[in-house]
C-alpha cells in the first residue's frame, strides 16, 4: 500500500517535489496557506498514519501542528547543505555567491527556522546555471529520497548551529541591474537568480526591460544586444520583455526600439 502524505508547499520547489511524490505516494491533502493548517490538523487526527512533507511553505508552522507529526515530524525539503543558507532564498543566494555545486537537505521541521535535525543531504555537481533547472533537480532529488525512505527513517542528525549562515527574502528593490559596479559574472548571476522574482531589469534605448535569457560573452564573441560591465566583460541578452509588452528575442527588440 502506498504511503499517505499530507503535503505543504508553494512555488517551484513544491511543484517539482509534488510531481515526484504523487507518483509514489497517496497525497491526501495539499496545504497551500496558513488557513489550510486547520485542515492539516483535522486530517492528521483522522489519519494518524499520514506523513507530513513540506517544501517552501512560506510561513512558520505552529507548534500544535508540529506536535501532531511526532516523533518523525514533518519532513522539510530545503535546497541547501544545512546549516548553510537557512532562510527564504537558499538557491538564489547560492547562485549570487558564485556557487557551482548545489545541495538539498531533508530535515525534521522544528519551530526554529531551518534548524531541525537532518535525515538526508546530498550535493549535485555540473548542474546548468539555470534557476529553474536547479530548483527542479534539487526538489526531485529530495522528494525521491523521501519516497524511498519514508517508512524506514533513521534517527536524524543534529545540525551544527555554530556553522549556520542565513539568507533573507528577495525584494523588488534588487531587480535593477548595476553593471557599472558589477562584473560580468555577477551581472549574469543576478539575471539567473532573479528569474521569476524579483525579475532582473535593465534599460535599453530608454526602455526598461525584464531580461529573460542571457549569457556571458566569450572573448571575441559578437552579440547584437549587450550589457557592458565594470570589469570589461560583457553580458549578451538573448530574450527580454519591455515592460507592458510581450517577450521577444534581441533581434526583434532592436527592430522595434533601436530607431
Amino acid at each position: 500500500m502506498a504511503s499517505r502524505v499530507i503535503f505543504l508547499g508553494n512555488g517551484p520547489l513544491a511543484d517539482y517535489a509534488l510531481e515526484v511524490i504523487k507518483k509514489k505516494c497517496e497525497v491526501v491533502f495539499h496545504a497551500r496557506s496558513r488557513e489550510d493548517l486547520e485542515e492539516v490538523c483535522r486530517i492528521k487526527k483522522e489519519a494518524p498514519e499520514a506523513h507530513g512533507v513540506l517544501a517552501s511553505f512560506g510561513v512558520m508552522i505552529p507548534g500544535k501542528v508540529l506536535e501532531l507529526f511526532e516523533p518523525e515530524g514533518i519532513l522539510n525539503i530545503h535546497p541547501s547543505l544545512l546549516p548553510l543558507y537557512r532562510g527564504a532564498s537558499p538557491i538564489e543566494s547560492a547562485i549570487l555567491n558564485g556557487d557551482t555545486d548545489f545541495s538539498v537537505s531533508v530535515m525534521k521541521l522544528v519551530k526554529a527556522m531551518d534548524a531541525g535535525p537532518i535525515y538526508y543531504q546530498t550535493t549535485l555537481s555540473d548542474l546548468p546555471l539555470c534557476k529553474d533547472d536547479i530548483y527542479k533537480a534539487l526538489a526531485k532529488t529530495g522528494a525521491e529520497w523521501i519516497c524511498q525512505n519514508l517508512t524506514n527513517l533513521s534517527e536524524p542528525v543534529l545540525q551544527d548551529d555554530s556553522k549556520a549562515t542565513y539568507c533573507g527574502k528577495l525584494d523588488k528593490s534588487m531587480s535593477l541591474l548595476t553593471p557599472d559596479t558589477d562584473t560580468a559574472e555577477v551581472t549574469f548571476r543576478k539575471i539567473v537568480a532573479f528569474q521569476r522574482y524579483p525579475k532582473p531589469k535593465f534599460a535599453f534605448y530608454g526602455v526598461k526591460c525584464i531580461i529573460l535569457e542571457a549569457h556571458k560573452c566569450k572573448p571575441g564573441e559578437t552579440a547584437i544586444l549587450t550589457i557592458p560591465c565594470a570589469d570589461g566583460g560583457v553580458v549578451a541578452i538573448d530574450r527580454l520583455q519591455p515592460e507592458g509588452r510581450k517577450a521577444m528575442d534581441a533581434k526583434a527588440f532592436l527592430n522595434g526600439y533601436a530607431k
